[in-house]
């Protein structure tokens, strides 16, 4: 009884597809690349859902739009393609290396490393600088402390 019930719990935290019945594709293999394709697009409104995941309406036609595009005969590429031009970049989820990404990919390590080399350079001042009391107390400030201290 115990697995019976582990078994269903685990089966209600997969995650579910939201591929209808009707939007599935006589033919297993293009039905595949369906998935396959669909997996790595973003849902434009639900934004951390791939399409299949998604319920949005949005969604559904992006993934009747992938199908469709397969039966014509396009190959995976051509189908991601023709949505990355009509939808931009966004709605991949892996986003390209080349172009103006490679700016955004390069400013996070750019900017750590000027951080780093920036708290280095301001440690090393503050442990050679000398404080504002290190030269010391006048005879007089000193005479006026020990008085205030009672010594």
């Amino acid at each position: 009884m115990k697995r019976l019930i582990l078994a269903l719990m685990i089966l209600a935290a997969s995650p579910a597809l939201a591929v209808n019945p009707d939007e599935v594709l006589d033919n297993p293999a293009l039905e595949a690349r369906a998935r396959d394709i669909s997996a790595g697009l973003r849902c434009v409104v639900c934004q951390g859902e791939n399409i299949d995941e998604s319920n949005a309406d949005i969604a559904r036609d992006l993934r009747l739009l992938v199908r469709e595009r397969l039966v014509a005969g396009d190959t995976n590429e051509e189908v991601v393609d023709f949505i990355v031009e009509r939808y931009g970049e966004y709605v991949l989820m892996k986003p390209t290396t080349g172009g103006a990404n490679i700016l955004l990919w390069g400013a996070g390590p750019a900017l750590f490393i000027l951080a780093a080399l920036g708290a280095m350079v301001y440690l090393r001042r503050r442990s050679t600088s000398t404080g504002p009391g290190s030269d010391g107390l006048s005879k007089d400030e000193q005479a006026r402390l020990d008085e205030l201290l009672g010594k």
